[in-house]
């Protein structure tokens, strides 16, 4: 990992939430749109959640906005509800927002994942395709196993810590990283497999796959098990480390100068919960996607 992204001073969530959606927005070129989902681990405060305030600081008014909290796998949580809501005609058009500042929750001193993980965001505006045959999002799936939810976890700063005292004592975050190496494989593997049948495409025909970018072998097992070239795959994180929820939207963007329209693109993720999901996504003529990065971590 070459370079990875810390929020400045005074930094939060939110404020690169509003960055990455003005940009979003701006490169859109809308004003307005009916709702704002925020997808992140990491919101400004345990309540209210953080989308309302960054709808208000974009200047969209009182319109829906909500955050979703699947750890890594958020964005593709929100994308799947924002595109729900675009389908069934409840909205026309939705900010969608990746957003965490996993800096505020690390132990500095645990090496095995204090490395890891970079603070930024990305955001997308999910709406109606002109061509709705031809490009956009397709089929979806989303996942999860609370069997596991002590696999990746902050034990203190909940409810649960109010009725066990000694949980206020660990509220850094903790990961069991051998055992989510191979859950994240093979649910992210199976996960595709379902998107890619309900898509009616082979894993030949896939384009790019754009996974979460935690660990590049976690992204060489993944293409090794659907038997897609490596080539294929999107590789962002030596650039950010691990951005949670803000990780597909900054790898879409990094590799924006790839893709063509028509392309087939297939986007998985895993994360705490623990969660996973998968979604196949056809590039379009035009794009609304963009990011912003904090500070650089000295």
């Amino acid at each position: 990992m070459r370079v990875r992204y810390h929020a400045g001073p005074g930094e939060a969530t939110g404020d690169l939430a509003v960055a990455a959606g003005r940009r979003a927005l701006d490169h859109a070129g809308r004003d307005a749109v009916d709702a704002v989902i925020v997808a992140t681990t990491t919101p400004d405060h345990p309540c209210p959640g953080t989308a309302p305030a960054v709808a208000r600081r974009l200047g969209l008014g009182t319109v829906a906005a909500f955050d979703v909290q699947a750890v890594c796998s958020g964005f593709l949580y929100a994308a799947a509800i924002a595109d729900s809501f675009v389908r069934s005609g409840a909205a026309a058009s939705v900010l969608v927002i990746g957003a965490d500042t996993f800096s505020s929750i690390l132990d500095p001193a645990d090496r095995t994942t204090s490395v890891i993980f970079g603070d930024g965001a990305g955001a997308a505006v999910i709406g109606r395709s002109a061509r709705p045959d031809e490009s956009g999002w397709g089929a979806f799936d989303l996942g999860s196993d609370g069997d596991a939810a002590d696999w990746i976890t902050v034990p203190g700063g909940g409810s649960r810590a109010a009725s066990a005292p000694h949980l206020a004592l660990a509220p850094a975050f903790r990961m069991e990283g051998r055992k989510v190496f191979r859950a994240a494989v093979d649910s992210m593997a199976a996960s595709c497999r379902t998107v890619l049948a309900r898509a009616g495409w082979r894993a030949g025909e896939v384009t790019h796959v754009v996974g979460h970018q935690a660990n590049i072998r976690i992204l060489r097992s993944l293409a090794h098990v659907l038997d897609v070239p490596e080539s294929r795959l999107v590789v962002h994180l030596d650039r950010v480390g691990n951005t949670s929820a803000a990780s597909i939207p900054l790898a879409l963007t990094a590799a924006s100068g790839r893709f063509a329209p028509g392309d087939k693109i297939l986007l998985t993720a895993f994360g705490g919960g623990l969660t996973w999901g998968a979604a196949t996504l056809v590039w379009p003529d035009d794009v609304s996607a963009t990011t912003v990065l904090g500070e650089t971590d000295d």
